[in-house]
């Protein structure tokens, strides 16, 4: 299917999305409604997310466990404005064993319920805190409208949750995983986030002030990329997660939590795919080069082969992700294409000409054509394609986000900001607006308010929605 034609972004951007999903063979529809089932392809691009996240978790001092899937229904009570939240979204298990249960259980569809019942037994000294725990999961929640990666009704994350013995000391924690999520968005995946601070109406379920890194894709639509809350002591007093401190007081803990999820990939499909296929960024990118040999002849392909095997090893032994097209019967254009579909970064392409030029062809999936191709010596070949992964790593960030600051418009009325959401751009404007005016705005445009951005101009601003004093920028856009 590969040499088949994807719907232009241009002239369906859902339709290509979709059918570049299935195609460049990273996830496939589950049997149930909403469910994914995510290929090698797709999980070796998330192992990779992994990877350099834990990585990030560690090194700020955070240790992963594994926690119940399976939530007792009760736990999701004792916590207000969470459990109204999430109720929509609950999927309930009544019946185990072929017995109706003597209580309901709610499969996980967030941990902070399962995670406050732990903490109050583990922690009671101050001595104990603070209590640094990442979980690497699945979730499950009933969504109606559902898009492979983006939204499913289960999906893969990693979620954080931590106590601590004061609001400062919590505070610096989610502000700190936010620039985790922020460093490893912009170093990895390419991504020019827009770190900052959701709305009341935004906010997670039960947090006193989430923390997001939003994202433009390239239809211009925002996508929420990674979430830090600050819980206050919400959690702690529903739950009684309390401390004995130093002068043997007794206190409720502050405790957070923060998420990044496969919806990730659905950030980086949209951020850099082209008309051709994916663009993968080299450093999460699941092969980094493909070797492709050319040949007609057995006696051109034992002399090709035996080039591309020393090729192969020397960029191994680089530690750059290779693999080498073996496949037999399929045209090296045929193989182009379907490694162009796939997004990865370098194309080789070793024919009975560069063997004997002791040379070889790099392609780079960043520029198409010929203007992409070069020509380079096969000495020192692993020094040089690491070169060339560098710059496409570093040319892909720079073209994503001189496409959102080219895209995001400063407003100063209502009007203006209608014209500009209208043209499927992003709105920066002053705003003191409460929960109903973000109601009435997004009934009347379709946007959002994504979040006030940490990087604020100076000075006092004109709310543009209801004329009064504003101290605060936010950015409006329509959304995943």
């Amino acid at each position: 299917m590969s040499d088949q034609k994807l719907t232009p972004q241009s002239e369906d951007f859902n339709e290509w999305y979709n059918t570049l999903v299935l195609r460049a063979d990273l996830a496939d529809y589950g049997p149930t409604r909403g469910t994914m089932i995510i290929k090698p392809y797709g999980w070796t691009l998330w192992e990779n997310i992994k990877a350099q996240l834990d990585k990030r978790f560690k090194a700020t001092g955070h240790v992963n466990a594994g926690f119940p899937m399976f939530i007792p229904q009760n736990f999701l009570t004792k916590e207000a404005q969470h459990v109204e939240g999430f109720a929509p979204e609950l999927a309930v298990v009544t019946v185990g064993g072929a017995k109706e249960l003597e209580e309901p259980l709610v499969v996980r569809p967030t941990s902070e319920t399962m995670i406050g019942h732990a903490y109050a037994k583990w922690i009671k000294s101050y001595r104990d805190l603070p209590l640094l725990i990442n979980l690497w999961n699945s979730v499950v929640r009933w969504e109606l409208r559902t898009k492979l990666f983006l939204r499913t009704t289960e999906f893969w994350w990693q979620e954080g949750h931590t106590a601590h013995a004061t609001a400062e000391e919590g505070e610096f924690e989610t502000r700190q995983m936010l620039d985790v999520y922020e460093d490893f968005a912009r170093n990895e995946a390419a991504i020019p986030v827009i770190k900052g601070r959701k709305t009341e109406a935004e906010k997670f379920a039960g947090a006193d002030t989430t923390y997001t890194i939003e994202a433009m894709m390239k239809d211009r639509k925002a996508l929420q990329s990674g979430t830090s809350h600050n819980l206050g002591q919400n959690f702690a007093k529903a739950f009684d997660i309390q401390y004995l401190d130093q002068n043997n007081e007794q206190q409720h803990c502050w405790t957070t939590s923060w998420g990044l999820s496969t919806r990730f990939i659905g950030a980086i499909i949209m951020t850099h795919g082209d008309d051709n296929g994916l663009v993968l960024p080299p450093r999460l990118a699941p092969h980094q080069v493909v070797i492709v040999p050319i040949y007609r002849k057995d006696k051109e392909k034992e002399a090709v082969m035996e080039a591309v095997e020393r090729l192969n090893k020397a960029l191994i032994a680089a530690d750059i992700r290779v693999i080498v097209d073996r496949r037999e019967g399929l045209t090296p254009g045929f193989k182009y294409n379907d490694w162009e579909l796939r997004g990865v970064p370098v194309r080789m392409e070793v024919g009975p000409r560069d063997v004997k030029k002791n040379a070889c062809a790099l392609a780079r999936r960043d520029v198409p054509g010929r203007d992409g191709k070069v020509f380079v010596d096969q000495e020192n070949i692993a020094q040089t394609v690491q070169d060339l992964l560098d710059d496409i790593q570093a040319s892909l960030l720079a073209r994503a986000t001189e496409f959102r600051d080219s895209n995001i418009v400063d407003v100063s009325s209502y009007d203006e900001m209608k014209t500009v959401i209208e043209a499927g751009q992003w709105a920066r404007a002053w705003w003191c607006g409460n929960t109903e005016d973000e109601k009435k705005i997004k009934e009347e445009t379709g946007a959002t308010t994504r979040c006030f951005p940490f990087d604020q101009p100076e000075g006092d601003g004109t709310c543009i929605y209801t004329g009064q004093p504003a101290s605060e920028v936010v950015l409006f856009a329509k959304a995943y």
